[in-house]
């Protein structure tokens, strides 16, 4: 597992408490890096989502923050209607430009940063999603103790709703 090294988040790697890095071909169509992203959450499979409930209903008896639902957020096919600042279902978006798009979720436990990274060539697109988590405190380990090999699972899963090649 290797992290594109065109993305923004290459100079927090060797500091994160954990990060991965996944890779898929799609078609291209000119689209942008929060398109792709918009497609992945919108697309996102049904037992991620529920988990996802799982996960809320349990951290909030433990006074974590619900963090919603990934496939729900405002302008669902209009990345163009979204800026840097707006929250993007789990996340705020903090950085977008026309192949990349790093968004974030910040709380007294964890930092979390995911880029979609985008390489055209031609008609077809490579798709790099990197997570870099910083954890903030012994909560936060905990938490990644069981999340981190769900995401192992989840973020390909999530990717195979693209439209492969």
């Amino acid at each position: 597992m290797n992290a594109p090294k065109n993305t923004m988040l290459l100079s927090s790697l060797e500091s994160a408490y954990y990060w991965d890095s996944y890779s898929v071909k799609t078609r291209y169509d000119n689209q942008t890096a929060l398109d792709v992203y918009l497609t992945v959450a919108k697309n996102t499979p049904r037992w991620v989502v529920e988990l996802m409930n799982v996960r809320n209903w349990i951290v909030s008896k433990l006074g974590l923050k619900d963090l919603g639902k990934i496939n729900e957020f405002a302008h669902a096919e209009a990345s163009r209607g979204y800026k840097v600042g707006d929250i993007i279902g789990l996340f705020k978006l903090v950085a977008n430009s026309t192949h990349e798009a790093v968004l974030e979720d910040r709380d007294k436990h964890l930092d979390v940063r995911i880029s979609f990274l985008l390489e055209p060539d031609g008609e077809h697109a490579i798709v790099h999603v990197t997570t870099v988590v910083h954890v903030n405190n012994a909560l936060g380990k905990i938490y990644m103790f069981f999340v981190a090999p769900l995401h192992k699972i989840i973020v390909p899963c999530s990717l195979k709703t693209l439209t492969q090649v």
